[in-house]
């Protein structure tokens, strides 16, 4: 049974504008995202700037209501619940965010920050608050004296750590990270990802993984999900993605993925034209569109529902991406 369940998700966002602020376009941010997520499993998003991951990352726990499509978590449909239906459910889905400065509030101290989530699902005395705090920080490297500190004395590397241990606070069965070190320093990016798994491994988590990175996704991700203009257009085995993309987009995103290596090149084959707006997305395959391949018109007319190609590989079947 899968613990994450997303069925042709949707959020579109109105575009106001004019005298009377009338709706005048709509903004389809994430149009038809579909996949699953297992217990202790790791999927990787990726794609550009703009594509939807933290969109998704947003409706998948309730940040916001999807227009359409399905969220089913633990087995329960929470895409349509109100607001006060949710709190027991999300003890069991927390999120890292991508910014660990903006996340914190700055006025509480790292100890009423950590507490927060007890009170707010009414668990325990002011006494044992205190002493889980203590705990969390331990758990994630922080000296207990931290509970009584405020966000702006810690570096960007602890504040995500802080930020980490509010989302272990409930136990959760499932973290969403949102870019979780995208802010970060290259050395401190590896200390908290090296805690993202330690931590994984230690209490079973499952992770809906966001990064622009791919080589921090290789690392980290059971399977990796490719995003492009609202819509996944391959999702597969880590492993047999990095090895046999299938998908021109995805193809282009691991090409341009740098080599260690000062001494070694390699010839580049830069991204034509500029990313559809998804106020107007073009019909058929976005990315053909962009690059104004020939085989583009082909795919106007063409069903775009991810197929099977391989055990647990599927892609576009677009005529002009393949």
């Amino acid at each position: 049974m899968n613990l994450l369940t997303v069925q042709n998700l949707k959020m579109h966002f109105p575009v106001r504008g004019g005298v009377f602020y009338t709706t005048k376009a709509t903004c389809k941010a994430v149009d038809g995202v579909s996949f699953d997520l297992k217990a202790g499993e790791t999927l990787g998003l990726v794609g550009e700037s703009g594509c939807g991951k933290s969109t998704v990352a947003k409706s998948v726990v309730r940040l916001l209501k999807p227009t359409a499509g399905q969220v089913q978590f633990n087995g329960h449909d929470i895409s349509a619940r109100p607001q006060g239906a949710l709190r027991a459910i999300r003890r069991d889905m927390q999120m890292v965010f991508q910014d660990p400065a903006e996340s914190l509030n700055p006025r509480h101290t790292i100890g009423q920050i950590l507490e927060e989530p007890f009170i707010i699902q009414k668990m325990g005395t002011r006494g044992e608050r205190g002493e889980w705090a203590a705990e969390l920080l331990k758990r994630v490297g922080l000296p207990a004296d931290a509970a009584h500190r405020y966000p702006f004395e810690f570096s960007g590397g602890q504040r995500q750590r802080i930020g980490i241990a509010r989302a272990l606070a409930l136990k959760p069965k499932l973290i969403v990270c949102d870019e979780p070190v995208s802010a970060l320093d290259v050395s401190v990016q590896a200390q908290v990802l090296n805690l993202l798994l330690e931590l994984q491994r230690d209490f079973g988590l499952a992770y809906l993984f966001i990064a622009h990175d791919l080589s921090v996704v290789q690392h980290m991700s059971d399977r990796v999900a490719v995003m492009y203009l609202g819509r996944i257009v391959e999702i597969a085995p880590a492993a047999a993605l990095y090895k046999n993309p299938r998908h021109a987009y995805t193809k282009a995103l691991l090409e341009a993925i740098p080599v260690a290596d000062p001494t070694k090149r390699r010839e580049r084959k830069l991204l034509k034209g500029d990313v559809p707006s998804p106020i107007n997305p073009p019909p058929g395959c976005a990315f053909g569109h962009r690059m104004k391949h020939p085989k583009w018109q082909d795919s106007v007319n063409t069903d775009l529902t991810l197929q099977e190609i391989a055990p647990g590989h599927f892609v576009q079947p677009c005529p002009c991406c393949a």
